[in-house]
């Protein structure tokens, strides 16, 4: 089953009991893991997860703050309005904030957490942005995920090899359909790992590195790992 409106505050179409739903729990799960492994964060540091949603539809919303024990050292921020996740995770800080530099001074965490957002803020300039700011708060790692361009299938709107397209090809062609949603850069600009890394390694200061998260073989995400240079 598949929803035919508009996408939730997820970016997604899937149902919550469709298999799409259920191989994204999986995946997350290993992007969980794989952020205690790179960051090696601890229990007294602080982390700061960009891009807390609102949505309540899916088990892995909201991952980072449903799984990391330590939830006092976890300020959550996002766009849309989820302060429930301070009542459903106590010790939780959540705050709602605009689009654009972060509101917090360099170096407030000693790690930052952003995970499927990069590919929704638009350019590649913007995607560049959002990096520098991760980066520019946290004092010692941050951690990215974000979908592969060169999977298969496009994970938002499950068609096979289309978005494989130039991009402003793939975007022609999605406009005027139920997906046009996704034809708009500001709503959906995918990467692939040259330039994932293009982009973090252009920050200075920072060692970078992408691994990728693999279903059924395929590279269908990538996990980019920053570490701040001694």
């Amino acid at each position: 089953m598949t929803f035919l409106g508009a996408p939730n505050a997820q970016f997604n179409l899937s149902a919550p009991d469709s298999l799409a739903a259920r191989v994204a729990v999986r995946a997350r799960r290993r992007m969980y893991a794989r952020f205690l492994a790179a960051t090696a964060v601890q229990p007294d540091e602080t982390v700061l997860d960009v891009g807390a949603t609102s949505d309540r539809t899916y088990e892995a919303s909201n991952y980072l703050e449903a799984w990391y024990p330590h939830k006092r050292a976890i300020t959550a921020v996002g766009l849309d309005d989820a302060a429930f996740l301070e009542q459903v995770y106590p010790g939780l800080t959540f705050r709602r904030i605009e689009a654009g530099p972060l509101p917090f001074p360099d170096a407030s965490f000693d790690v930052v957490h952003s995970s499927a957002v990069l590919e929704h803020v638009g350019s590649v300039a913007r995607q560049q942005e959002l990096l520098r700011e991760l980066a520019r708060v946290a004092r010692r790692a941050v951690f990215v995920t974000t979908p592969n361009r060169w999977f298969p299938i496009e994970v938002h709107t499950q068609f096979p090899l289309l978005h494989w397209l130039p991009k402003e090809t793939y975007r022609r062609l999605l406009a005027g359909t139920r997906h046009s949603f996704f034809s708009r850069e500001e709503n959906l600009n995918l990467l692939g790992r040259r330039e994932l890394l293009g982009m973090a390694r252009a920050l200075p200061g920072w060692t970078a590195t992408v691994e990728p998260l693999r279903l059924l073989g395929w590279p269908s995400n990538l996990m980019l790992t920053m570490v701040r240079a001694p």
